[in-house]
């Protein structure tokens, strides 16, 4: 079984395969990039960050700063490293941008979750037009304050009345920032702050607080988020109807498979700075089918859309 799973001729020592797998994520990190025949006309690129346990003394938590890189011919790449590592993570962009079809001509979006690091690592690997905000964290904070919403009182007219309004300014919320319109949201936000007083007195339960105060909390947490973020907004409708990209709900998933589910979620091991960055270059390579023959590779791309058959076919 070890050794179909392992793409290596090491043994089936844990430890024999623990330092073979370094090796490669040593010989990886110095890789250069192998680009396409047929060069690529537009390319967008995302970057999030996320966290696993860290084994070093002083440190709780290692930052991994991960992406994708996708082509408007389907192609993707995705890429990892360790914050602070070896790996510098602006040459790691830039190599899975070389290696997808970067050319000078062609064109390059990118995508983030609001963090100024991010986006000063998107300029500094080449991608100089402004990141755009993903919908995907818009679109989780406007869902947290239409359950709170829900979770209202109405049990009295008042109540019943500012309920509505409430609802309908969520909604018309959604469709503001949906459609580009940011900097008209604050119109919704200020009239549903005008009626949450009718909620004041309102009961929690014993093992939490009330609605009204939940919603209050998430409507300041909103209105800040779009103030700082407004000049990185644009109208998603737009980009959504000429089936372009509008957020890096992908990239969740991939920070899901490739660091939390295996190195963070339920599991109890910590990893050194090293250990965790070597690690990540090796299961970048093999979801992107990159490991080649000199590595012993024996299975197929993970990423690979072709079916076995029809691929031997």
């Amino acid at each position: 079984m070890l050794e179909q799973m392992f793409p290596v001729d090491a043994g089936k020592d844990h430890e024999t395969l623990r330092r073979h797998t370094l090796t490669l994520g040593e010989q990886l990190q110095l890789r250069p990039a192998i680009a396409p025949v047929d060069p690529t006309a537009a390319i967008s690129v995302s970057v999030d960050s996320t966290y696993i346990r860290s084994c070093e003394e002083g440190q709780r938590h290692l930052e991994v700063k991960l992406g994708n890189a996708e082509t408007d011919a389907g192609g993707r790449q995705v890429f990892a490293a360790v914050a602070g590592s070896e790996t510098d993570v602006v040459a790691l962009i830039g190599r899975t941008l070389d290696s997808v079809g970067r050319t000078r001509a062609t064109v390059l979006t990118g995508f983030t979750d609001g963090c100024a690091g991010l986006r000063l690592t998107l300029t500094a690997a080449g991608v100089t037009a402004p990141p755009i905000l993903d919908w995907f964290h818009i679109a989780m904070r406007l869902q947290h304050l239409e359950q709170t919403t829900s979770a209202l009182s109405a049990d009295t007219p008042a109540r019943q009345e500012a309920k509505a309004m409430i609802v309908a300014e969520a909604d018309r919320l959604r469709w503001r920032l949906w459609n580009g319109k940011a900097k008209d949201a604050q119109a919704s936000i200020e009239r549903i702050r005008a009626v949450i007083h009718h909620f004041r007195g309102e009961a929690g339960s014993r093992r939490s607080i009330a609605p009204s105060r939940k919603l209050w909390t998430a409507l300041l947490a909103l209105d800040r988020y779009l103030v700082s973020q407004a000049d990185w907004t644009v109208n998603y409708a737009e980009r959504h109807r000429a089936g372009l990209r509008v957020g890096t709900a992908i990239t969740e998933g991939t920070a899901n498979f490739l660091v939390n589910r295996r190195m963070n979620k339920s599991q109890q091991m910590r990893w050194s700075r090293r250990g965790a960055d070597l690690l990540l270059q090796v299961r970048c390579a093999v979801y992107n089918g990159t490991l080649g023959s000199a590595f012993g590779q024996r299975f197929a791309p993970a990423n690979n859309n072709q079916p076995t058959l029809a691929a031997a076919a």
